[in-house]
Formats: C-alpha cells, structure tokens, sequence
C-alpha cells in the first residue's frame, strides 16, 4: 500500500527550524478511515477464523470505528451490531446514517449502562438478545488492533517524535510498540479525562517514549470551539489536508501550540499521523450549521 506524505510549510516551521511531514493513512481506503484498517483487519480475520456470523461493537454518535466496522462486516460477510452510547436523534447524523445503510443494527443506550459495557454481566446479557457474536471493542482497542496498529510507523525511523490523536489509545499503544529507540511518541487525548486512556496503553505496551496531553481537548469527546473550527479551515486552506473536528484538529492545533512554545528543539523531525475521521465533520456541518471539510 503506497501512502502519501505532506510537508507542511510555514514561516513558524521556519523560524523555529522544525520539519512537519503529515503521514495520509486517512487516504488508505474510501470508506474505513486511517486507523480503522488496521485496527480491524486481524479482528476481522479471527473472527472469520472462528466461525462468527455476528460481530458486536460499542461507539459514540460520530464514531469512526462504528462506519468502519459496519463496512467492514457487510463486505466481509457478517451481520453487524453497534451498541450506541447516547439516545437515537432523527434525523441520523451522516455517521450513524452510514453504518445503518451498512445494515448495522444499532441499539441506543444510555451513558450510565454504557459504563458498563466491558463487564461480563451486561456483555451477557447483549448475547442473550442478539445471540452469539464476536466482541470487537470500542475503538477497536484489543490486541488484535493494537497488533494492526503496529503497522501504521512502518519504515518511518527518520523522525525524532510521531504525533498522533488519541481515543482508546489502542493506535497509540500501536506505534509506541513500532517506534525505534530514540523516537517519542506523542499523543493528543480528544477525552479530557485520560485517566483510562493511560492505563489502556500500559496494558498494551511496555515502552515508556510516550507522552499524552489532553489540555487541546476542547473540554472533551466530540467538544469544539471556535478556536477549533477556525484552525481546521485555515488549515485545509493554507496546506490543503482536511482535519476533522474530533481527533485530528484538536491534534494538529495542539502540536503547532506547541511548536510556538518552544517545545521542540531546532532541527527537530515530527510525523504526524493522519488517522481520519472526517465523515464526522458531515455531522457537526448538520448539526452545528458549520462549514468545516468533508471528505471527497
């Protein structure tokens, strides 16, 4: 799979001699955005291997991984079923619209049984109503995904740090375990709260050359501002690479914050990774009358 780089070019990157090159996995497919692939292809295969007719995922409104995995399954065979945090608006938003033209079957539920979706008890009881199925969870955080995740820093040792947005934290655990010695790993949460983040990329990773900052959250999951909005316009306008509202603004916005405080030093090589999500951007326009880029 060849995949494309932007160099990102301004009189900031000048003055404070730092290189930006954006890594396009968000260009990998037309449909299963950036990380999805990879998170999901071995979860796919081991399903296929056991036999399952169903697969059973847990997202958000504007999830990417539900449009994925509701692709995905349909391509692949099984019959999907998203478990939805939040109560069903209609009209749907393009996310969910999306999953449900996959034929997903989406069940809304409220946040405080949402809470619970990783114990044995209410997992069971999704069995009882939809019968046997093969769990993938939200985010498409297992080991599985976390393996495919690996694969997104291929080749790519020229770098002194990897920038990349944070949910789960299973693309993140991915490239830390990928990245070479004398890389840093950064990532930006799009959740306020990291305090299960973290403890998702200990699980999965034993490195230590990570950090992980949630002050460019926007005050947490699916969270903007106008600060945001004007930011990923800008960018879009300025180097011709759209952001979505969700993951990859609040990163690129953080990381050129942080380029203007000083944080890196000169001569200092980032890759970012461009993870997707933009069919997320469809919905907030719906919704919040904006007018940020939408995927092509």
């Amino acid at each position: 799979m060849k995949i494309k780089y932007n160099t990102i070019s301004s009189n900031l990157l000048v003055e404070k001699e730092v290189t930006i090159l954006i890594k396009r996995i968000d260009l990998n497919h037309r449909y299963i955005s950036g990380n999805k692939l990879y998170k999901l292809k071995y979860n796919v295969t081991e399903a296929k291997k056991k036999g399952y007719k169903k697969i059973l995922t847990f997202g958000g409104a504007y999830s990417n991984h539900i449009v994925a995995t509701a692709y995905l399954g349909k391509k692949e065979g099984f019959n999907t079923i998203g478990i939805i945090r939040g109560e069903k608006n209609l009209p749907l938003n393009a996310s969910l619209q999306n999953a449900y033209d996959n034929e997903m079957n989406l069940k809304y539920i409220n946040r405080r049984d949402y809470r619970l979706k990783d114990t044995d008890s209410f997992i069971n009881k999704l069995k009882c109503e939809f019968g046997n199925f093969y769990l993938i969870p939200e985010g498409g955080t297992n080991f599985l995904g976390v393996k495919g995740a690996s694969e997104i820093l291929s080749k790519d040792n020229n770098y002194n740090y990897v920038c990349c947005p944070v949910g789960t934290g299973g693309t993140i655990a991915g490239i830390i375990n990928s990245s070479n010695i004398n890389q840093i790993i950064l990532g930006f949460s799009a959740l306020k709260n990291t305090i299960d983040v973290k403890r998702n990329i200990k699980l999965y990773t034993k490195k230590q050359n990570w950090k992980l900052f949630s002050r460019y959250s926007c005050g947490g999951y699916a969270k903007i501002s106008k600060k945001l909005v004007k930011f990923i316009n800008e960018f879009n306008i300025n180097y011709g690479v759209p952001l979505d509202v969700i993951y990859t603004g609040k990163m690129m916005m953080g990381l050129f914050d942080m380029v203007e405080r000083d944080f890196f030093k000169p001569k200092s090589k980032i890759l970012v990774i461009h993870t997707g999500g933009l069919q997320g951007n469809k919905g907030m326009n719906q919704r919040l009358k904006l007018n940020l880029p939408e995927k092509k």
